[in-house]
């Protein structure tokens, strides 16, 4: 985790050199300070005994006590300096701390276990000689056997309790610090999983809307090119033959009737939607949602009763009755296919007549439909459009979308789509599509 400004802030004006808390300094000062006396006071019986001047041993005893300072720098100088006074006596405060501080602190084991057992033997080392001294000198009356047990009883005494005591400290620190850790590793892997799933939904919102785009051209693009064609037809021959004028006018309504029909009942499918998410649902319930929709769309969609092979002849005779001269030719044995494959082979032939329509007014148009064993291909191919009928047609408006959204239905499927001029000057338009 990173430190703000304020954090640096009041770091700077913190404990000084390698204290990180006010507290920590405060109380290893005072631990030094009440060691220190102790030693000073233990430095007078050291000064006798080994006959120096007692000003001398009580300054030596404050120097050693205050090592103590440092316990939380440099843990193995304090425990050798209470090893290195323990044969005069001094440094129990020291010792117990130094012991504590080293057991707690990230050392490796040996190192440890090492100065452990230097204390242990020099507090035993030092014990067993003082209370044999005593002894000899008729100060204790006890057996023998009490030299060896009061020795071993004070070395573990001395050395067991705050060495066990920082090896718990110690590993119960470390476990604070990996839950510490984990927990900012989870809260990042959370965060990483929130902006994954708002792409995910991201991408779910592009890939809905591309598709309402596709379904939205297809269904009124043809529709309303032929209105335009029969309108325009209805608009010529409205006083030479009120009949046929009839006829168109009825063409046109009939087709804009499907439009709406067509189109009600995609805008049905949209709003049977999920609701949109509101403030405060979490980024991966938005993703989950939106991919949700957007399946539960494409599954409707599928379900729902829209165009099949059977309607090629419909679609062909509204072409035809617009004034194009379309022949339409099928292959093979029909049978069921999959909705979506159905859907997508009738909306192949139909943008592909609605080009014809657009762009090549008046020319012959071949429609081929072949049903294979393990696929169904289709391809509707026009010839070079009259000039003189390209000239009289309707001028229709063009996106540029029908071939871009044609390759991207068969190619969803595993299909295969061309489209391109042909050597006569016409457009041909081919697909095929796996059956299964």
């Amino acid at each position: 985790m990173t430190t703000t400004g304020e954090l640096h802030a009041a770091a700077e004006k913190g404990p000084p050199w390698w204290w990180v808390r006010w507290r920590s300094a405060v109380l290893d000062v005072g631990l030094a300070l009440v060691s220190a006396v102790e030693c000073a006071v233990e430095g007078i019986p050291f000064a006798r005994d080994a006959g120096i001047p007692l000003p001398v041993g009580i300054v030596f005893g404050l120097l050693a006590g205050s090592v103590l300072v440092l316990r939380r720098r440099w843990p193995i100088a304090v425990v050798l300096v209470s090893i290195a006074i323990t044969p005069a006596q001094m440094g129990f405060l020291m010792g117990i701390v130094g012991l504590y501080t080293l057991a707690a602190s990230e050392l490796p084991r040996r190192i440890i276990g090492s100065l452990a057992g230097m204390s242990l033997l020099g507090t035993l080392i030092v014990t067993f000689v003082r209370v044999r001294q005593d002894m000899a000198r008729g100060d204790l009356t006890i057996g023998d056997w009490f030299v060896p047990f009061a020795s071993i009883t004070t070395s573990l005494g001395l050395t067991a309790p705050p060495l066990l005591l920082g090896l718990y400290v110690g590993a119960r620190r470390r476990l604070m610090e990996s839950l510490r850790e984990r927990a900012d590793s989870l809260e990042r892997e959370l965060q990483l999983l929130a902006e994954r799933a708002e792409e995910r939904a991201e991408w779910a919102r592009g890939e809905e809307r591309t598709r309402i785009a596709r379904e939205m051209h297809d269904v009124v693009a043809h529709r309303v090119s032929l209105m335009v064609v029969h309108a325009a037809a209805l608009q010529a021959v409205a006083r030479k033959d009120p009949e046929k004028a009839v006829k168109n006018a009825a063409l046109v309504g009939d087709m804009g009737r499907q439009a709406l029909t067509e189109l009600r009942e995609m805008l049905g499918v949209l709003r049977s939607g999920a609701p949109t998410p509101r403030e405060g649902v979490p980024l991966a319930a938005v993703g989950a949602a939106a991919a949700a929709a957007a399946s539960r769309a494409a599954d409707d969609e599928s379900a729902a009763d829209g165009p099949w092979l059977a309607d090629l002849d419909v679609l062909v005779g509204q072409s035809a009755a617009a004034g194009m001269v379309v022949e339409l030719s099928v292959d093979g044995d029909s049978r069921e296919y999959a909705a979506e494959i159905e859907q997508t082979a009738f909306r192949v032939v139909q943008e592909a007549l609605t080009n014809v329509h657009k762009h090549a007014a008046g020319a012959k148009t071949h429609v081929r439909l072949a049903h294979r064993v393990a696929e169904i291909a289709m391809q509707v191919e026009n010839d070079p459009p009259d000039e003189v009928a390209a000239a009289a047609a309707a001028r229709l408006p063009s996106g540029g979308n029908g071939l871009v959204g044609m390759r991207e239905r068969v190619l969803a499927l595993g299909g295969v789509f061309v489209s391109g001029p042909t050597d006569a000057g016409g457009f041909r338009v081919s697909a095929v599509i796996p059956a299964s």
